[in-house]
């Protein structure tokens, strides 16, 4: 069952309707009553959350085509029993370093591609570990968007710690040592998950 709360799920799934429906409909007819959806799950997110209809509607302007999960992918590297954490500098809080999946990255490609951008060390992706669904997980804020996340076990390769327009601090940390996470993209369950499947060499990939 979701953690989220029931508003969140209504209007994501109201949005996913209008978007796919506004993206297959001939009908102006038909047109006009998705975008009648769009417009009620723009409401209700508005009303729950606090952000602006102007800023959410914007937010889902740039969605088009079928409504699909996004994809998010998470780094998992270890040096010395200690895990890397970015601290972002959105928010000042800590995470894995990681991002969206960028179109014709493979997911290798793209946690590697984060990891060296984020984080300024080089990793070998070795292993999936997981493929959470950000929804049934405890993260806060609620978001707009359905998202997968990929959390993936890499091995550092070399480089050393430097900061980016994204991350204002690089450092490993030892399992009794996380900072504050930045709960929208990691849980503190999840990096307790990381601590224990890193020696679980034939652990299954954990899903949902």
């Amino acid at each position: 069952m979701s953690p989220e709360p029931k508003w969140v799920v209504w209007a994501r799934e109201l949005q996913a309707i209008a978007q796919t429906g506004l993206h297959f409909s001939e009908s102006e007819y038909d047109r006009e009553r998705y975008r009648k959806i769009l417009a009620i799950s723009i409401e209700i997110l508005a009303n729950y959350s606090g952000e602006s209809p102007a800023l959410i509607r914007e937010l889902f302007g740039n969605q088009t085509g079928y409504a699909t999960p996004k994809v998010d992918v998470r780094g998992v590297v270890f040096r010395d029993d200690k895990l890397l954490l970015v601290q972002e500098r959105s928010d000042g809080l800590w995470t894995l370093p990681g991002g969206w999946a960028d179109v014709n990255d493979s997911p290798s490609e793209a946690v590697e591609r984060e990891i060296v951008e984020e984080s300024g060390f080089r990793a070998k992706p070795e292993r999936m570990l997981a493929i959470f669904d950000r929804a049934k997980h405890d993260h806060e804020p609620p978001f707009p968007f359905h998202v997968y996340k990929l959390f993936i076990l890499c091995r550092l390769e070399g480089g050393e710690a430097r900061t980016s327009m994204e991350t204002t601090g690089v450092k490993f940390f030892g399992e009794n040592e996380i900072p504050p996470l930045s709960t929208s993209r990691v849980t503190r369950e999840q990096i307790q998950f990381c601590f224990a499947a890193q020696h679980d060499s034939n652990g299954s990939c954990r899903f949902d």
